[in-house]
């Protein structure tokens, strides 16, 4: 069974590859928005807080390396407890 749904580059895009020092052959679009932002410092990725308080993730390649899609995926649950966790619900 083909993986091709796990990645997508959007090479087309005015910011492609968006992260600085990031390799356009390894550059994976799909997750544009980390689902892990949400996280704060739980996330895992290489991010920094900037003087004003707001997470500052463009040092981060996590969620743009293709091999990463199984582990953001499987931690989804998480996500959606921090979502419950600041107010947002899942409409039923």
């Amino acid at each position: 069974m083909s993986e091709n749904y796990k990645c997508f580059s959007h090479r087309e895009c005015e910011y492609y590859p968006c992260h600085k020092g990031a390799d356009p052959e390894n550059f994976n679009c799909l997750f544009c928005y980390c689902p892990f932002y949400l996280l704060g410092d739980r996330c895992g990725g290489n991010f920094t807080y900037t003087e004003s308080g707001l997470k500052n993730c463009t040092n981060c390649l996590y969620p743009h390396k293709k091999e990463n899609y199984d582990k953001i995926v499987k931690r989804y649950g998480e996500i959606q407890a921090a979502m419950a966790e600041n107010g947002h619900h899942e409409k039923q």
